[in-house]
């Protein structure tokens, strides 16, 4: 070998022996996340030369300065370096889709990944299909993702389990439980990710009760729990109301330590709080070293829930003393504490805050403050605020719906939702839930008829709450043949205890007593359990329509057959129907049997009675309990006086005027109003 081919030979190895230094030190610093170092290297090599000299060689450090500037977060000096490489191989396109993925650029992966394939020189490996699987996901692009699926069957790595879990997290993610729960069936080795994600897949997929069949099968398997498992089936059991099963998971999460870890401790918190055990919840709570905004978030969700919207308060006020700065979950929290209160000056202040803390365009907190100020009657700033929003979003229509609603302004919610399609804003389900009590209120044919043909075209109609609300709407229009339609109009499979409620209901209001009894005899015949309120409304349409025998066998069937307790509204059907029937003295021994005691609806039914019947010993003995339970109730005392007149008692009729003189009240005159077309 002459001479210049041994100084060839020699600066080639000292070209592959630098090189490799290179590659060693970019590979320590990717690792270590260190930047600043990276650069120096990469400005190193560039004053050496070395970036031009091994084009496309073996020796190239490129493809290493791309992995190292894309784990250390500087895409763009890492895209710039990738878009030079003239063959950049898998290793290179994955971690340049992992930074897409990062980003959120969703579609930029999809499309390096059609590039991948199309280079012909490599192929797709166990690293680059989660990360398409990702981005079929967040895109929701199921049928793209059948189509990789098919192709990581074909290739070597369609068995493997971190592409079969990234495929269970695309399949769950999109909706499609039955193709996530092959794919689970299908795998050779199922590790804790794969139980994981099915849990939390069927978790969020409205599956609650499955996602603890499947947490109870990997239990029985021996798979060792770890955090995640706890934080995913953790929201199962809250949802469910399953004590019992948290209170397993908590003694898991203590006996393998994993209860260090905040985001379990929190989910612990959040589950005993929807549990509706808040001394455990506190428990959970008190032994959290370091407590975050979601920790004290949960707590005071906690106590609003349980009704002890005070401690809730207090507890925001500790929170800010531990320099905890509440998110806009904590101030929507507050804000329905205040609102449930009528707290209106602390409402006040908490949004004097959101606005110097610039919150107050979150539309959670648009939405919190709208129904703070209308529930605390002040419509006119919660409309203020509502004009403030940017209109363009659902929510703060529907809050301002609500609103108008609550504050008894039926006609206003209309004439808002008419302005909300004119300005091209797109209602939701719960849109609809805060507008149809309006629509019952005015009882207008027309606008339901409206309504009910929006509905129709919409597709909304195909909702059950929906469909039964507008039953009930046409019910309080008086037209029981256009609610039987919207009734029968609904499919046999989703008809639920409500709807058949409202429609038994409905003929019972207006007088149609054996329809009522009819529909209900269906409604059991069809397998749906009655509940309080069917009943209720059956007992009411019995006592209406004198069906004294249908009433009285329906109540014994309540009490035998159905296992339901009798409440106050069921007694007091039977004894307005008992009464109307004169008979009053089975009425009153069943009243004095009665497993607690009698309210005024109960007694006021009786009373009723004794005047149509002129029973006077009985109907002096309910008013009598009428005065002490209502005291205020002017209606009691014309009662009273009704029926010692129609008995010829003149003298104790005005001694019951002169009693209601002393007692300092007096009857309001009644008035009626119709509308007719805005007149």
């Amino acid at each position: 070998m002459n001479g210049p081919s041994r100084a060839l030979l020699k600066d080639k190895r000292s070209l592959a022996e630098i090189t490799a230094q290179f590659q060693a030190l970019l590979k320590r610093y990717a690792a270590t996340r260190s930047l600043a170092k990276v650069k120096l290297l990469h400005g190193h090599t560039i004053t050496a030369d070395m970036l031009h000299s091994s084009l496309g060689s073996a020796e190239d450090v490129r493809p290493y300065m791309v992995v190292s500037y894309s784990r250390c977060g500087e895409v763009r000096y890492a895209r710039k370096l990738f878009d030079e490489l003239p063959q950049p191989g898998v290793v290179v396109y994955n971690h340049m889709m992992r930074i897409c993925v990062d980003r959120g650029e969703y579609f930029g992966v999809l499309k390096m990944f059609v590039e991948l394939l199309q280079l012909g020189y490599c192929a797709p490996d166990k690293y680059t299909f989660p990360l398409v699987f990702k981005a079929c996901s967040e895109l929701s692009s199921v049928e793209l993702g059948r189509v990789i699926h098919g192709q990581t069957l074909m290739s070597k790595f369609g068995s493997g389990t971190i592409v079969q879990n990234s495929l269970l997290a695309m399949y769950m993610n999109c909706g499609q439980k039955e193709e996530a729960r092959k794919v689970f069936d299908a795998m050779k080795e199922k590790s804790v990710v794969s139980w994981n994600t099915m849990i939390n897949g069927y978790f969020k997929n409205g599956c609650a009760q499955t996602a603890l069949v499947f947490f109870n099968q990997m239990v029985d398997f021996g798979v060792e729990i770890d955090g995640a498992t706890a934080v995913s089936v953790l929201p199962a059991c809250a949802s469910l109301k399953k004590l019992n099963v948290g209170r397993r998971v908590h003694a898991a999460v203590e006996k393998k330590v994993l209860g260090n870890n905040i985001v379990v401790r929190n989910a612990l918190v959040d589950m005993y709080v929807k549990c509706g055990s808040m001394e455990e919840a506190k428990s959970v709570f008190d032994g959290i070293v370091e407590k975050d905004v979601v920790s004290w978030t949960s707590m005071i969700n906690g106590y609003i829930l349980s009704g002890d919207v005070r401690k809730a308060l207090v507890l925001c006020k500790a929170m800010q003393i531990e320099g905890i700065r509440p998110n806009s979950v904590t101030i929507a929290s507050l804000l329905s504490a205040c609102a449930s209160l009528k707290y209106l000056n602390d409402g006040r202040c908490l949004h004097g805050w959101v606005m110097r803390q610039k919150l107050d365009s979150e539309v959670v907190v648009e939405t919190s403050l709208i129904d703070m100020y209308a529930k605390c009657n002040c419509v006119e700033v919660s409309f203020g605020v509502f004009a403030r929003t940017s209109r363009k979003r659902a929510a703060p229509w529907s809050a301002m719906l609500s609103g108008y609603n609550y504050n008894g302004l039926a006609a206003e919610a209309v004439g808002l939702f008419k302005q909300m399609l004119m300005e091209g804003v797109k209602p939701y389900e719960v849109t609809f839930n805060s507008l149809l009590p309006a629509y019952a209120t005015l009882a207008d044919l027309q606008l339901a008829m409206n309504l009910h043909c929006y509905l129709m075209k919409s597709g909304f109609l195909s909702t059950i709450e929906i469909a039964t609300s507008l039953i009930d709407i046409y019910s309080k229009c008086g037209n029981l043949e256009f609610a039987h339609k919207v009734f029968n109009a609904i499919p046999e499979e989703i008809k639920d205890i409500f709807s058949w409620s409202v429609i038994i209901g409905s003929y019972g209001v207006h007088g149609h007593g054996k329809t009522a009894v009819s529909l209900f005899s269906q409604m059991v015949q069809s397998g749906i359990k009655a509940n309080e309120i069917t009943f209720t409304s059956v007992l009411h349409a019995c006592s209406h329509s004198g069906l004294v025998d249908e009433g009285l066998n329906l109540f014994k069937l309540m009490l035998k057959d159905q296992k339901t307790n009798p409440g106050d509204d069921h007694y007091t059907c039977i004894v307005d129907l008992l009464g109307r029937a004169g008979r009053l003295n089975e009425a009153y021994d069943l009243m004095i049997r009665m497993p607690f005691r009698p309210s005024h609806a109960v007694w006021g039914a009786l009373l009723g009675a004794c005047v149509i019947h002129g029973n006077v010993e009985l109907g002096e003995i309910a008013a009598k309990w009428l005065f002490e339970l209502e005291p205020e109730n002017t209606g009691n005392f014309v009662l009273l006086a009704k029926l010692y007149s129609a008995l010829g008692r003149w003298e104790d009729a005005e001694n019951v005027r002169h009693l209601m003189n002393d007692v300092g009240i007096r009857k309001e005159p009644a008035h009626s109003l119709i509308e007719v077309r805005k007149m």
